[in-house]
């Protein structure tokens, strides 16, 4: 099953404190390469906390760790933290006359059976 979803990118005080410690570090990785997802959105796709999802549209894709969200129910509405995985989804000329692109993308989210995507395949992609 695949989900089309509106992903919204935030900061996370945890993930910059971690990202100061390096790119690399497992903390970094695990804070970063996550997306956060309505109990309803969980269930539709079969994943519980910590499995991995595909996340992808147009401009590339990650696997990265599901994690259910404590708010109000909202769903066809994902959270991922701002980083290279996230990243990865964002258009060149992303731009919006009220919220900037890059802040909210589409993308279609499905269970994966992938390891995440590492950050060091993140740089290669964006070296080349």
């Amino acid at each position: 099953m695949e989900i089309e979803m509106t992903v919204v990118a935030f900061q996370d005080i945890f993930q910059n404190e971690a990202r100061k410690k390096g790119l690399y570090t497992d903390e970094f990785r695990q804070l970063s390469a996550q997306i956060i997802l309505d109990k309803q959105d969980m269930n539709r796709l079969g994943v519980k906390d910590g499995q991995r999802v595909l996340v992808k549209n147009e401009v590339g894709g990650v696997v990265v760790a599901a994690k259910t969200s404590d708010d109000d129910p909202h769903p066809g509405l994902a959270f991922m933290i701002n980083s290279p995985w996230y990243n990865q989804l964002v258009r060149d000329d992303a731009c919006d006359a009220s919220i900037p692109g890059f802040k909210r993308i589409a993308a279609r989210v499905s269970f994966s059976e992938e390891s995440a995507t590492q950050v060091s395949e993140i740089l290669q992609r964006m070296r080349a």
